[in-house]
């Protein structure tokens, strides 16, 4: 009987396994600020390691603040988790900001660079709107997923953009065949410490470049919003930085994270979770509001409101998915690196 139960049980793993496998991995863009805050870093490696679990493929990363070493830095995290080759792409015209972590990129271990890059300068880098344009032209219909955790300069370039040598189509042409969900970390859709009116930072810091997404990127393709209310109410534990990661000398997630916050601090996971939403969507991680329409008035400030047919939705978290998702989030960004050598 007890080799029967097991035989059973292993058949049922074996099943799940398989359907595990057998799924689609999410083929995914990731449009970034990378630069002033560090939970870009933590997302960015996130999207690495989901992809050594074969959940996503991570196509592009594109960049929407401008810094002379944001380039150089994603290629660094890129190349740390083994993949060097992932294309990247910079704006020309978006808000500046000066850094605590790019400067990684520059400390030396002996006579190589503590964390090698091909990139050493954003010009060696192509257009942002040139890459995406690109990387959708030669994906499959209805198969892209963007991320984007910044300022929405890339996106309402994309959309506004004309058929060229890269594809036939019009931005919102391009757009509505090959892209399925656009998940974004902006606004705010509660009330943050009693205020009513919170203008978050990448509307406020960005606020033409939001309001012309938000007017035009096409109805037909959804957009989730993970809220400020959402980072907020998942903090990333100082204890993983500390823990988690000895198994390396030198990790550019931790060093990344102690340079911007120091040892004492959980970070808001603002980024991480428009990541895990994009990627495991059905994972009961969160909820989702009915739809409707997002709009950001001229002062930065984003309202939502409901509309039966709306193209817009935001997450919803009640206590014990912020557990759920905290500890999941932890796992995640500290996971080792499965195609590089751990020494």
């Amino acid at each position: 009987m007890f080799w029967k139960r097991l035989s059973g049980i292993c058949l049922l793993l074996l099943m799940t396994t398989r359907l595990v496998l057998a799924a689609e991995p999410a083929q995914v863009i990731f449009d970034t600020d990378i630069s002033g805050d560090v939970d870009d870093v933590l997302a960015l490696a996130m999207l690495h390691t989901l992809a050594d679990r074969r959940e996503c493929d991570l196509l592009a990363v594109t960049i929407s603040k401008i810094n002379p070493l944001t380039g150089p830095f994603t290629d660094a995290t890129n190349t740390f988790y083994g993949r060097g080759d992932i294309p990247i792409g910079v704006t020309r015209d978006a808000q500046k900001r000066e850094s605590r972590y790019l400067k990684l990129i520059k400390e030396s271990q002996g006579n190589q660079s503590r964390y090698p890059h091909d990139i050493s300068s954003n010009q060696q880098l192509p257009d942002a709107v040139k890459l995406l344009r690109k990387t959708l032209a030669a994906s499959a219909d209805g198969s892209i997923v963007i991320i984007q955790v910044g300022l929405a300069a890339n996106l309402a370039d994309l959309v506004e953009s004309k058929a060229d040598e890269i594809s036939p189509l019009s931005g919102p042409e391009l757009i509505r065949r090959k892209v399925k969900l656009v998940s974004v970390m902006a606004g705010a859709f509660e009330p943050i410490d009693g205020n009513t009116h919170f203008l978050e930072a990448n509307v406020r810091n960005g606020i033409q470049s939001m309001q012309r997404f938000v007017r035009q990127w096409p109805v037909s393709t959804p957009v989730v919003w993970s809220g400020f209310e959402i980072g907020i109410a998942v903090r990333y534990p100082r204890e993983s930085i500390a823990r988690d990661f000895n198994y390396l000398e030198h990790h550019i997630v931790r060093e990344a994270y102690l340079l911007h916050s120091g040892p004492e601090h959980d970070r808001p996971s603002w980024d991480l979770t428009s990541v895990l939403y994009a990627v495991r969507p059905h994972d009961g991680y969160f909820d989702l509001s009915e739809p409707g329409k997002v709009t950001v008035d001229d002062d930065g400030f984003m309202s939502f409101h409901s509309a039966k047919q709306g193209r817009d939705r935001y997450l919803k978290m009640n206590p014990l998915q912020a557990v759920q998702v905290k500890e999941v989030l932890r796992s995640l960004v500290s996971q080792p690196p499965v195609i590089r050598k751990i020494k």
